[in-house]
């Protein structure tokens, strides 16, 4: 690692922690030449191809997971911790030691989080995912809360 204040090209890793999800690594780091200390953060790529309905495959896009949870809330709270570790925790679900997932597993897997997590932001996403066509989805889905 490359000290961002001198540029010296090897730096000391003086403390290692896992964040409380798991999903990245704390490093604290000193540099031996200017004695100056930095933290970084290591996070995996999850390298991973989507299946999608069409049977197109696309690599994995966290943004697009986000923007479909943060559009499901519409306007209702969300903070952006809340979002990451929901995210985050998805992430953990799908990845496992697949290469390769179906789009349908990653929808399912957004709705099972979003039914215990909030019941408006599960149906909005529901909606697009199960592709409703008229009020009486709607009222199939709400059922199932009952």
């Amino acid at each position: 690692m490359v000290c961002p204040f001198c540029n010296a090209d090897d730096t000391a890793v003086i403390d290692s922690r896992r964040n409380t999800e798991g999903s990245s690594i704390r490093r604290r780091r000193k540099c031996p030449k200017c004695n100056s200390r930095f933290t970084t953060y290591e996070k995996t790529e999850i390298e991973l191809i989507v299946e999608k309905r069409s049977g197109n495959l696309e690599e994995f896009q966290i943004e697009k997971l986000e923007k479909g949870i943060k559009n499901a809330f519409g306007g209702q709270d969300i903070t952006e911790k809340q979002l990451k570790s929901f995210v985050d925790n998805i992430c953990n679900e799908i990845k496992g030691n697949r290469k390769k997932v179906k789009s349908d597993f990653i929808g399912e897997k957004v709705l099972k989080h979003l039914k215990e997590f909030n019941e408006v932001a599960y149906l909005r996403y529901a909606s697009v995912y199960k592709d409703f066509s008229d009020a009486s989805d709607f009222e199939k889905e709400v059922a199932e809360f009952n």
